[in-house]
């Protein structure tokens, strides 16, 4: 899973203001309404739930690029009841933070999810399960441990060398992995006992998001990026979730190849899901 820089908050240039809807039935659904260059939100009886644009920011996917998130009023304290419809909106949560990349003159993240009863391992996920036939899968609370961080933090320095996250230590453990509201689970793998991964998954009534998962830079071999997602898969499917969100894919990055692998796979178009070919772009 790959870290997103979100920048801050702007509320007045270039940021949504709020709109108050028609009190509904608590039983409705929340609904993004579209109205001109606008957007509204429809929550039931959630009114005045905001929209902001953030300011300009450092892609973090392409550095060379500016970046904007659209993001759900951080203060909000509703965040938690929005958010299994944020995640159908094509939306992520980083930390705290819901947001969805809303660049101008971009469209490169495209958010997509696994439909967990089609799925389907290929023969390569195959021969991942099989290599790793050794490595124990166990579900706990989302909680700092020091050999957790230990395990993060020697994730970051191999992965992302002077960019800033590698200096993450338990506050920034906390605070991007934990948040304060989530519903979240760590997904711990092991070998022997050794910690080989933990995937930081979010619960909804309907479906999981992949969050964001870290592992041994020593053990690059097991594929244990793709041992986290058929293991999330697995648990999606014996508690009958339907949909196992992971975040944005984006054609022509090497970090965000791997999502194309997962068959069928559903991406976001701004309005409804759509099945998608990864090959072609559709």
């Amino acid at each position: 899973m790959n870290a997103h820089a979100i920048g801050p908050v702007d509320s007045m240039a270039g940021g949504f203001r709020h709109r108050t809807v028609a009190r509904r039935a608590p039983r409705d659904r929340p609904r993004l309404c579209w109205r001109g260059t606008g957007l509204g939100i429809a929550m039931g009886d959630h009114d005045n739930l905001r929209l902001f644009h953030t300011g300009d920011h450092a892609c973090g996917y392409w550095p060379e690029r500016v970046a904007r998130d659209l993001v759900f009023d951080p203060n909000d304290p509703r965040l938690d009841a929005v958010y299994p419809q944020a995640l159908q909106w094509g939306f992520r949560r980083s930390g705290d933070i819901l947001y969805r990349p809303h660049c101008q003159g971009c469209r490169a993240c495209i958010a997509v999810r696994i439909p967990v009863a089609a799925f389907v391992p290929d023969r390569s996920q195959r021969r991942c399960l099989a290599r790793n036939a050794d490595v124990t899968a166990r579900i706990l609370p989302a909680e700092r441990t020091e050999e957790r961080l230990a395990l993060y933090r020697r994730y970051l320095v191999h992965r992302h060398p002077a960019g800033g996250m590698d200096t993450h230590g338990a506050s920034e453990f906390d605070q991007f992995l934990i948040g304060r509201w989530a519903q979240g689970r760590f997904l711990e793998l092991r070998s022997k006992g050794r910690l080989l991964a933990v995937a930081v998954t979010d619960l909804a009534p309907r479906a999981m998001s992949a969050v964001y998962t870290f592992y041994d830079p020593d053990e690059l071999q097991r594929g244990l990026g793709t041992l986290a997602i058929l293991k999330q898969i697995e648990w999606a499917a014996r508690e009958h979730r339907e949909h196992l969100y992971l975040g944005y894919w984006i054609s022509g990055h090497d970090k965000m190849d791997y999502k194309r692998r997962f068959k069928p796979l559903e991406r976001f178009d701004g309005r409804q899901w759509r099945r998608f070919d990864a090959t072609s772009g559709e």
